[in-house]
């Protein structure tokens, strides 16, 4: 590769999984909830729920759909790179138990934890490693099974579903690819979003799982006001640094944290809604896993075309979000 030429990361591959148990609306009428209400202010109608798989499980299917239909086996992996909030143990990562069972013996493996963020963090960690020349190719995959952190007497546990998405990225001197990233953290929202128990600070003890502090904690309210303000923010700030406009953009492909903060982004960056690519209605929230799942699922319908200028954004615990600008 001509070393003068500039190197930029593309998807060369896409593949999602999610487990096959549904679980619908009806389900949290026992929680004071109803499917009108989930499906008007989350556009949630149901969720998958993983039974007898793990969240590595989950993450090597998907992986290996990524490489169906191209010339990248798992020995040819360079890396790959697991975001995720609900690791399989807190040792080893999850990514070595992936690259196991992937058979990818030359990849390097580690995971991340930015939570509903982690899928685009991983991603403009990946695409470091490619324009410094080091990886050619960088497996990322984004996978959580929230259900294993949920409490289900809780009203909160509507939000979120299980599943794994993965994004295969290679190196190209072609005009496409990834070419800007604006990424953001505010650790002082570290409360409204978390899981108190289980690490350094409050090991796991009798009290703790007696007090159901192993499962997440969400303030509902903080995460909608935080995540109504800054991604607006990091959209346009990304559009204006490329001398874009809202009009520039084919579509968006955002994190899935509920309909309602989704169309209030598009609203306050002028961006139309049809645009803005889904799929909470069938998978809830799935975290890390979101971003990969509907780029995957995108890419699949079609309306992906050569050319096509693609916004990827997300927000989550942390606080964390971001935005990235990819040329197809």
């Amino acid at each position: 590769m001509n070393v003068m030429q500039k190197i930029r990361a593309y998807i060369k591959g896409t593949g999602s999984y999610v487990p096959p148990k549904i679980l619908k609306n009806d389900f949290f009428e026992k929680v004071g909830s109803s499917d009108e209400w989930i499906f008007k202010n989350l556009g949630i109608r149901e969720r998958r729920i993983a039974e007898g798989e793990v969240t590595s499980d989950l993450a090597y299917k998907a992986g290996l759909r990524a490489l169906e239909n191209t010339d990248v086996s798992p020995k040819d992996i360079d890396l790959i790179i697991v975001a995720t909030s609900t690791p399989d143990r807190q040792a080893p990562s999850t990514a070595c138990f992936v690259q196991e069972k992937m058979d990818a013996p030359r990849a390097v493996a580690f995971d991340i934890s930015a939570v509903c963020s982690g899928g685009l963090y991983g991603i403009a960690i990946g695409c470091q490693f490619i324009e410094t020349g080091m990886y050619n190719n960088v497996l990322v995959i984004g996978a959580d099974t929230f259900s294993t952190i949920t409490d289900w007497e809780r009203k909160d546990s509507v939000f979120f579903g299980d599943g794994a998405g993965a994004i295969l990225l290679s190196a190209t001197t072609e005009d496409k690819g990834f070419f800007d990233f604006k990424l953001h953290a505010d650790g002082t929202g570290k409360y409204h979003f978390n899981i108190p128990a289980g690490g350094s600070e409050m090991p796991a003890s009798e009290e703790t799982l007696k007090q159901k502090l192993h499962y997440f904690q969400m303030n509902g309210k903080e995460v909608f006001e935080t995540a109504t303000k800054v991604l607006p923010e990091t959209i346009n700030e990304i559009l204006e640094a490329n001398h874009l406009t809202s009009e520039n953009v084919d579509w968006v492909i955002p994190h899935q944290p509920s309909i309602r903060i989704l169309q209030e982004t598009a609203r306050k960056t002028n961006i139309p809604f049809e645009k803005v690519m889904t799929n909470m209605d069938k998978y809830a929230n799935t975290s890390g896993g979101t971003i990969p799942i509907v780029l995957d699922e995108t890419y699949k319908s079609g309306k992906i075309q050569p050319g096509n200028l693609l916004l990827f954004a997300a927000v989550g615990s942390g606080w964390t979000w971001g935005t990235a600008l990819y040329k197809v």
